[in-house]
């Protein structure tokens, strides 16, 4: 999908799935643009003080500087921030981060030139794109250090991801025939002083975790199918009783994908059996009855979160804003990444519940006491010296502790940075850090479930299952053989991972 820039809002599953970007010739988009432009060079030239762009930064907003110095200081301002440590941004990362900075600068409020758009078009579109450390931010003023890197290649400095490698900006500028970009007063601060770095995260995170809920699902009406489990809890009517929308979503979800199976029961029926088996109990475990309960709070939390990136994204996030219209100036704190911070520690606490949820209904699936005739350990062999499912649930319940555990929220971890002028900050991209950082725990949970999912399906002789159920187990044996005879399963494991990030097991 191409983007279009010009100013106007961009819904959050556009930038998902934006595969490159056109920036508006509009002359009427260019004026607003060059119009809040021009009236800072008129202050500028007037001699009065304006933060950051004719005086220093933060605590040294006191220190003032000649028109003559305004742009060497923009140039001192992304050098000295270019202390960014730990592991690199994958290159998607890098590429929303760009594309959400272009956006949030297209409103017309932050004194920046239309040329500067057009560069970051250009990156975009060519995939020039930072090579970002991802530490280093405290998430106010903006993502400071992190977006350095991204002024800093737009000015020809330091390192870029092009074409499936990392080359210094200067020589891929010098091969294309690009001239390093010119920042012109405030148009340093303008990049650097945003949240587009824990905005580029939460979205690449957001998207992965929605594709991880639909194979979850997936495994979920596996499970009820292969545990002859009581389909009530999933009927409309419980649902319509307490009218939570991610309640509702996941049970017709779940409902959509348990179509055609002979396998799961109505309580009428279960009442039937009810009498004529005494180990039966009347209801299904919370684990299997609460699902559309647990998980809608889940899918709640993911709308509203969602919601908060997208206008976060589209918001003028930088310090101060430029109002060319009625030739104002505001000092502002919309570099604060309030609303990021706490999607992101929603959203962590969410999947640790999701964790909590799978590590239960696996524990259940290979236990012969609870999971309704799959044996000991999802075995397809009688011999005692097979193990099946043992070790492998022992790595599911390892996986789902390590994401329990990390579940503190960063926004309460504010730490007063640069002389106590940033003495209250969001810390939102250590907390979309720490959201990221959660997800191939929980994708590893999953691949371990599912490929004991396929396992149970044989053990039924696939008697009975849904269509639905019949391609998923289909597409995992495609990769994964059964498990007869103990061999080792990490191997299997990625396979399945791999899977589940492709989108085909939804």
């Amino acid at each position: 999908m191409q983007v279009v820039v010009d100013g106007k809002n961009i819904g959050l599953a556009n930038i998902s799935d934006a595969s490159g970007v056109t920036l508006s010739t509009s002359e009427v988009f260019q004026a607003r643009v060059n119009r809040s432009h021009d009236f800072l060079m008129g202050e500028i030239k007037d001699g009065k003080p304006i933060y950051g762009v004719t005086t220093g930064y933060g605590e040294s907003g006191k220190n003032y500087l000649l028109f003559e110095e305004s742009k060497t200081l923009q140039i001192n301002l992304f050098r000295f921030h270019g202390c960014g440590v730990g592991k690199n941004l994958d290159e998607e990362e890098a590429y929303y981060m760009t594309l959400i900075r272009m956006i949030s600068l297209s409103k017309g409020y932050s004194g920046i030139s239309y040329n500067l758009l057009k560069r970051l078009e250009l990156m975009v579109n060519e995939r020039i794109l930072p090579v970002v450390p991802e530490q280093g931010s405290v998430g106010a003023s903006g993502d400071l250090t992190p977006l350095s890197y991204l002024a800093a290649a737009i000015a020809g400095e330091r390192e870029v991801y092009y074409k499936g490698e990392i080359r210094r900006t200067s020589e891929v500028y010098k091969e294309l025939g690009i001239e390093p970009y010119e920042l012109q007063p405030k148009e340093a601060l303008a990049i650097m002083n945003g949240t587009a770095t824990m905005s580029a995260i939460a979205t690449n995170s957001i998207k992965k975790f929605e594709n991880f809920l639909h194979a979850y699902t997936s495994f979920i009406a596996g499970i009820f199918e292969l545990l002859h489990a009581d389909d009530t809890p999933l009927q409309p009517l419980v649902h319509e009783v307490k009218p939570f929308e991610g309640q509702i979503n996941v049970a017709k979800e779940i409902l959509a994908k348990l179509e055609g199976t002979k396998l799961t029961h109505s309580r009428e029926e279960r009442y039937d059996d009810f009498f004529n088996n005494d180990t039966l109990n009347i209801q299904d475990r919370y684990s299997i009855r609460c699902t559309p309960q647990v998980l809608g709070v889940v899918l709640d939390n993911l709308s509203v979160s969602k919601k908060w990136i997208e206008i976060e994204i589209n918001a003028v996030n930088d310090n101060p804003v430029i109002d060319g219209d009625n030739r104002k100036i505001y000092t502002t704190g919309n570099f604060y990444g309030g609303y990021v911070a706490h999607a992101m520690d929603t959203l962590r606490i969410s999947g640790a519940n999701v964790a909590d949820l799978l590590d239960k209904q696996f524990a259940i699936l290979v236990d012969h006491k609870y999971n309704r005739g799959l044996g000991e350990n999802l075995k397809l062999s009688n011999k005692n010296y097979f193990h099946g499912f043992k070790a492998m649930q022992i790595t599911l319940s390892s996986l789902s502790a390590d994401v329990m555990m990390n579940i503190t929220p960063a926004s309460v971890f504010s730490r007063p940075t640069e002389s106590m002028n940033q003495d209250k900050v969001s810390m939102g991209t250590t907390a979309a850090i720490h959201f990221k950082n959660q997800l191939p725990n929980l994708e590893l949970m999953l691949a371990i479930a599912m490929i004991g999912l396929a396992q149970a399906v044989d053990i039924k002789d696939k008697k009975g299952i849904s269509p639905h159920l019949e391609k998923i187990y289909n597409t995992i044996r495609a990769e994964v053989a059964p498990l007869v005879e103990d061999r080792r399963m990490d191997f299997d494991i990625a396979k399945v991972v791999e899977l589940i990030n492709s989108g085909r097991l939804g």
